[in-house]
């Protein structure tokens, strides 16, 4: 039997980071369920990153800035101008470093001027050297000027656009670097080349495969009338414009957003045919499937009968909100909800300008939600705002949000844009005010909130059918067909139109986590707990396996942020570190906690979304409450312990060898986390024994190991040199330093064979335990960690340094072996001495882990956090 034939295949590529591109998002679904092989690519940093939405592949390839840091014009002479100036910003340090010279100068100039009380031979000195020095700034104030006009000179030349756009956005060039060599790896049978910043790579990409004798046809989606953006900088308009000519008439086929544009992009580029219109709409299946658990007005706090208003989309000047905002004195009963994935300068701007009227109070900035939910999650609110200044753009098309709005079912309040107040006042689904007029706006959105329920019975089925993605998508999935001769064998309809995004874990030889241990996947359970992103130790996943085992009711996943190769352990998901300060990382955090979770258990007090709200869990906390997620607090270590109170509690504490820096840099971190831990009076929980004495209230939740995957018949204690282990993760952390010198001096002597196990990957590290005799672990914090327990779940004797409060929290003595820096000598050579005693510790050392580290503690101590 011949083997099925293969899908055949698309590209969908976007210049963006994917994240909050809706159409494109759409798109690739749309083309999964008829049938497509489809790969989604977008614009990431660094390496590639994957990540799958369902049948749809995903990756981000990494665009550099080669080509866009390449100096314009003669290098030389660029040497010459800019003299070590980089940017305007440079400029600024420089003026402020001549000014900060001339300052001091002058004022030691006049010192040496001042001949009152002093001696003339003195003078005979002071006043010659000040004449020098009034030299001296004169000719250094020249040189500044000469410098900053030569700036300022190279700066208006690499300004004049040229027309070319290679020229004049070299950007565009680093994309196709990055973008060209995944599309052409692919060998897609369509392209579908999303806005204006992917024409260019498509088009030459395509020119490639073909002349490798490859087939494939490509389309160009313009999401906007390129000429008629207001864009940033002068060099970009031009480059823009001219990569829309040169390219699009090689384009098998012209798709946009609007009639308006397809009409102009026909007439200015003599277009054979008049490009196909696919409005950028709602998913109507997915709509009222999530309004349970997404709502704008639980976002912001407010009871049902207080009026909300509500803007959802990008946050720029000229999208007009701040009529609004202007507006909200006047409108005294009414919130404004702000639906925005990160700060931004416009929302700044818009914060103080409320701060300044008084109204601050009334707005609420709420974070995103996944693209198919987000007319679910607007419907919560009285009425959509769409504010736009009258730019040729908004004048000739209808923004996305009007479908998300009225998908809601909320009536619009809108800005008198041609295209968009033509439509609104034809179809009576709401009401127009003078653009950037805030009396007008105030007036028009008192009558649409009294003729609310009038306004809302106008959207009628007819409506919602024409602007939805079902009804949009079908003439492109035709489109794709006509151009490329190809249909697609057994469409999926199985493919949910519901579909977010999943990282793909990082797998290979170098950060292998292991086996993954077994808890219940995120389900629909009563209970569906995340947890992250720290993992230290792989703690978080032994959590989710203890805790699922022991409460049907919940299902679990486990975050975990990569910082390092070899401190990878098993989670669900992975999270570079590098990518938490980039919107689409927070965004993809955002979604999967918001309307997945109903519990998070906040590790190591590190946010879960990324920078999105700073380096603390606590600025994601209000989103969380708004979202009816209940958070717990998970204390591990050094993010607890407060480094002053140890030094005074432990004569060999860590911080006494730690690096420069550090004890003021953790005593502000600790001091932090015990405020949010006491102001927010969330459930808290801590991993080690001795944290207690720092967090006395909190909550002790043991460490848990697998028994299983640790146990091993290896016997101990039986070799002629007994095999010693050493692991540090970090040498300062665990006292290295101080006991290497007893542990080397054993190894040459022939007692023991010292293995000391550094930047050792976490499966690695188990086989070197189980192969081990003895484990030395730490003597420096009073207390015993994830290492010592997966040591004695191996039935190994650990030695360690504890604390008296250790045995007090625990209720038993540990059957580690207590020892320092100073007597660790006498005690290996006991245990040396001693061998079946020191077996029998190894055998002792289970059943402590089994009794207290196995699990059924841990699911215990949650347990109320859980049923709350």
């Amino acid at each position: 039997m011949a083997p099925p034939a293969r899908r055949p295949r698309l590209a969908v590529i976007v210049g963006n980071a994917i994240t909050g591109d809706s159409r494109v998002q759409k798109t690739a679904i749309s083309a999964a369920r008829a049938g497509w092989e489809v790969l989604l690519i977008g614009a990431g940093r660094g390496r590639a990153v994957k990540s799958t939405m369902g049948a749809v592949q995903v990756v981000r390839v990494g665009v550099g800035a080669h080509m866009r840091a390449k100096q314009k014009g003669h290098k030389l002479r660029r040497i010459v101008t800019q003299f070590g100036i980089a940017d305007k910003e440079a400029l600024a340090r420089t003026r402020a470093a001549n000014q900060t010279w001339v300052r001091q100068t002058t004022a030691r100039m006049g010192r040496m001027r001042a001949t009152e009380g002093r001696s003339a031979a003195v003078n005979a000195i002071a006043v010659p050297a000040s004449r020098a020095l009034g030299a001296l700034v004169r000719a250094r104030r020249m040189t500044h000027q000469l410098r900053v006009r030569a700036f300022q000179w190279e700066q208006r030349y690499q300004a004049s656009p040229t027309g070319q756009w290679a020229k004049d956005w070299p950007y565009l060039l680093d994309l196709d670097l990055a973008f060209g060599p995944a599309i052409e790896e692919f060998k897609p049978d369509v392209i579908h080349a999303n806005d204006i910043t992917m024409i260019g790579t498509a088009a030459q990409s395509v020119a490639r495969m073909r002349a490798r004798g490859e087939k494939v046809r490509w389309l160009y989606d313009a999401h906007e009338y390129v000429t008629g953006v207001d864009w940033p900088e002068p060099l970009q308009a031009s480059a823009f414009a001219a990569l829309e000519k040169e390219f699009i008439r090689f384009a098998d086929a012209v798709v946009t957003v609007s009639p308006e544009i397809a009409e102009l992009l026909r007439k200015d580029y003599k277009l054979k045919k008049t490009p196909l219109v696919v409005r950028n709409v709602p998913i109507r299946e997915t709509v009222n499937t999530g309004r349970d658990t997404y709502s704008v007005r639980r976002a912001c706090g407010l009871e049902p009968d207080v009026p909300l208003l509500v803007y959802s989309g990008w946050l720029a000047a000229e999208r007009g909100l701040g009529v609004a905002v202007n507006a909200l004195p006047e409108l005294p009963e009414f919130h404004l909800a702000i639906v925005s994935g990160r700060t931004s300068p416009e929302l700044t701007t818009l914060l103080e300008k409320a701060d300044q009227l008084g109204v601050r109070q009334r707005i609420h900035v709420v974070p995103y939600v996944p693209q198919h939910a987000v007319p679910d999650y607007l419907s919560s609110a009285d009425l959509g705002l769409i504010c736009s200044k009258r730019t040729l753009n908004y004048e000739i098309s209808l923004p996305t949000k009007l479908a998300e709005y009225l998908h809601g079912r909320l009536p619009v309040v809108v800005s008198d844009v041609k295209t968009l107040s033509a439509y609104v006042r034809k179809h009576k689904v709401g009401e127009v005010f003078r653009s950037d007029d805030a009396a007008s706006f105030v007036a028009t959105v008192t009558h649409a909130m009294a003729n609310r329920k009038q306004l809302a019975d106008a959207i009628t089925e007819e409506i919602l059918e024409d602007l939805s993605w079902e009804t949009q998508s079908a003439g492109l999935m035709q489109l794709y067909q006509q151009i490329s001769g190809i249909t697609p064998p057994n469409p999926r309809p199985e493919v949910r139109w519901s579909l977010t995004e999943q990282p793909v874990p990082v797998a290979g030889p170098a950060t292998e986590p292991g086996p993954l241990p077994r808890w219940r996947p995120l389900d629909h359970t009563k209970v569906r707990l995340g947890l992250g992103p720290a993992n230290y130790a792989g703690q978080l996943a032994t959590f989710a396996q203890a805790i699922c085992r022991s409460n049907a009711e919940v299902s679990a996943e486990v975050v975990m942020v990569k910082t390092s190769p070899t401190l990878l352990y098993p989670a669900d998901v992975y999270v570079d570190q590098a990518r938490l300060p980039d919107l689409d990382c927070q965004l993809e955090q955002v979604q999967r906690a918001i309307g997945r979770y109903t519990h998070l258990v906040a590790d190591a007090f590190l946010p879960f979304f990324g920078h999105l709200n700073g380096n603390n869990i606590e600025g994601d906390l209000p989103a969380l409450h708004r979202a009816k997620i209940k958070v717990a607090l998970l204390g591990h270590g050094s993010e607890v312990r407060h480094p002053k109170r140890h030094l005074a509690r432990h004569e060999f504490s860590l911080f006494r060898d730690a690096p420069d820096g550090y004890v003021e840099r953790y005593t502000v971190r600790a001091e932090r986390n015990r405020k949010v831990a006491e102001e927010t009076g969330l459930p808290l929980f801590v991993t080690t024994p001795d944290l207690l004495d720092d967090l006395p209230w909190a909550t002790w939740a043991p460490l848990v190991v697998d028994l299983d995957a640790w146990a091993t018949d290896e016997p101990i204690m039986e070799r002629a040199r007994p095999v010693v282990l050493h692991g540090p993760s970090k040498r300062w952390t665990k006292g290295t330093d101080r006991i290497l010198p007893v542990l080397n001096d054993l190894h040459e002597r022939g007692a023991i064979e010292l293995r000391l196990a550094e930047n050792v990957a976490w499966k690695d590290m188990a086989d070197l335990v189980k192969t081990s005799d003895i484990v030395i672990d730490q003597f420096t914090t009073g207390s015993y960690g994830t290492f010592a327990v997966e040591a004695m779940a191996a039935g190994k004797p650990v030695v360690a340094y504890l604390s008296e409060s250790v045995a007090g929290t625990v209720g038993t003595t540990p059957p580690i072996v207590n020892a320092t820096p100073a007597n660790l000598r006498q005690v290996l050579e006991s245990l040396l001495d001693d061998r079946a005693g020191t077996a029998r510790r190894g055998a002792e050392s289970i059943a402590y882990v089994r009794e207290y580290h196995d699990g059924r503690r841990t699911a215990q101590a949650f347990a109320g956090f859980l049923a709350s």
